[in-house]
């Protein structure tokens, strides 16, 4: 029996996944690695612990399969987006990878609007205000503030193109992850080499581009033998997490949304259109080469269950210590007694793309309980997907009234009957949650093998676990705590850029 193998390079480690050419998850295994953050507004990742990540959890999911070297016919990535890994030309990494987390260059971000007219225009042509997490105000920053590492840069890679780069021996910048670059011209599917040269940047340093379907090259002799693989096998393109999960979920036609709860959260839609970008919204690539994806992206949704985990309970980081935040939150009433949170830990993206907010505890009194705070964290994430949901509405008039759901939120059955209540939509919840990216990899190079003729072809593979509905009984409270939320960020934006720029 033929096998794909297939990696999710994601925040916090790689999963590595034994995949059935029918989409069955078989094995998998997962290695951690560190993030660092130097400084304030810093976020940083080492592609050397991707690639020790990468060999460690081959070797485990192998051995645990019990499949045979020969039985692996194809090979793709699923990574984080809006890195930045340096290269020289003696293929040596010259720094650590300024991860997408990363929001230090909000004086480039703010330098880019002022040359475009100012932020107001700015807003206007691009669709959203610049940030210090987008890739070219980062490049920017490289190049004000390290310039011999930028001079010395042979080659600007993303985490997938460094990944392909370490199988396959060659340089690459798949097609999903370049269109988060900002300079990805959707109609001639190549970087516009022009408003580099405006931005001050060097077409030359940006490699070749390719599809997620496309085979960039077979496994190099030096990376099977550190794999335990054989040599030759076909390395495919891959995509950026976003895009891999909508393959992964079966959004994979027009109008189609899912939701990916991890780290972060993000709500993609399938379209045909190119939609100007607004409040944070962005059109990308999807890993369908004919197909665009309509996308928003909450930063720190599991990322803030995760601290409320560690700082308030005192618990480890595992399903023990989520399943006593849960059961806290199962006990407090809708609406946490008027407790409002907001998740913006580590910056954000999406409704609100600035670098400088951070959460807070909103209407927080002396009676509060730490059960009424643990339900205000979930339904803070909600608020906030549904502020994307609306925006979504009410700037492009589209409905997401069902969502396909995965991810490893979606094991969390309180936090998803709350994002159901909040934001209206049906949520139909896939089997394996945590494991769709890996699959949806794996499904990317099927169709690389032509073993299926088309992504739409790939929409019976996925089946529905089970549905969750809204629950109306609770809309009161929540559109009233909602429309609160909304008002929070005017309120409090000024005070944000003072605290935190």
């Amino acid at each position: 029996m033929d096998y794909l193998l297939t990696y999710d390079v994601s925040s916090t480690g790689c999963k590595a996944a034994i995949v059935t050419i029918d989409g069955h998850l078989f094995r998998t295994t997962f290695e951690s690695y560190p993030t660092y953050y130097p400084q304030p507004l810093w976020s940083e990742q080492d592609p050397e612990d991707w690639w020790q990540a990468i060999i460690r959890s081959t070797k485990r999911v192998m051995d645990a399969s019990r499949i045979e070297a020969d039985q692996v016919i194809g090979l793709a990535f699923c990574t984080t987006m809006t890195n930045i890994v340096v290269m020289d030309a003696q293929r040596k990494l010259l720094r650590p990878c300024i991860f997408w987390m990363d929001g230090r260059a909000g004086e480039e971000a703010r330098y880019i609007m002022r040359k475009l007219g100012g932020e107001k225009v700015f807003t206007q042509i691009i669709g959203a205000t610049a940030s210090g997490k987008d890739l070219i105000p980062k490049y920017l920053w490289l190049k004000r503030n390290e310039p011999e590492i930028y001079d010395q840069g042979d080659v600007f890679l993303d985490a997938s193109g460094y990944l392909l780069y370490r199988t396959t021996g060659e340089m690459a910048y798949e097609w999903s992850v370049a269109s988060g670059l900002g300079l990805f011209n959707f109609k001639t599917k190549k970087f516009d080499s022009f408003l580099m040269r405006f931005f001050g940047l060097d077409p030359g340093k940006f490699p070749q581009l390719v599809r997620s379907i496309d085979k960039v090259g077979g496994l190099t002799q030096v990376a099977a033998d550190e794999l335990g693989l054989l040599p030759d096998i076909p390395v495919f393109g891959g995509a950026g997490d976003p895009m891999i999960a909508a393959v992964g979920s079966g959004t994979v036609s027009e109008g189609d949304a899912y939701l990916n709860l991890g780290t972060s959260a993000f709500i993609g839609v399938l379209t045909s259109k190119q939609l100007t970008g607004r409040r944070g919204l962005a059109t990308i690539q999807s890993a369908d080469p004919d197909m665009l994806m309509l996308f928003g992206e909450t930063s720190t949704a599991g990322a803030s269950l995760d601290w409320a985990v560690r700082e308030l309970y005192g618990a480890e980081l595992d399903s023990e210590g989520l399943a006593k935040m849960d059961r806290d939150v199962e006990q407090a009433e809708p609406g946490a007694g008027g407790l409002i949170f907001t998740p913006w830990m580590f910056g954000e993206r999406c409704p609100i793309p600035d670098e400088s907010l951070r959460g807070a505890f909103i209407n927080l009194s002396i009676n509060r309980t730490r059960q009424q705070m643990a339900r205000a964290i979930y339904e803070g994430i909600a608020y906030n997907l549904r502020w994307i949901i609306d925006s979504i509405d009410e700037l492009y008039g589209i409905k997401c009234e069902t969502l396909r759901v995965l991810g490893g939120g979606a094991q969390g059955l309180p936090w998803l009957r709350i994002i159901a209540d909040v934001t209206g939509c049906k949520l139909e919840v896939l089997p394996d949650p945590r494991e769709r990216l890996a699959v949806g990899a794996a499904l990317v190079a099927a169709i690389g093998l032509n073993i299926y003729p088309s992504f739409e072809a790939l929409k019976s593979l996925v089946q529905v676990e089970f549905v969750i509905e809204p629950d109306s009984s609770h809309q009161d409270i929540y559109d009233r705590q909602y429309a609160a939320y909304r008002r929070i960020y005017p309120a409090l934006r000024d005070l944000y850029h003072d605290l935190n720029r």
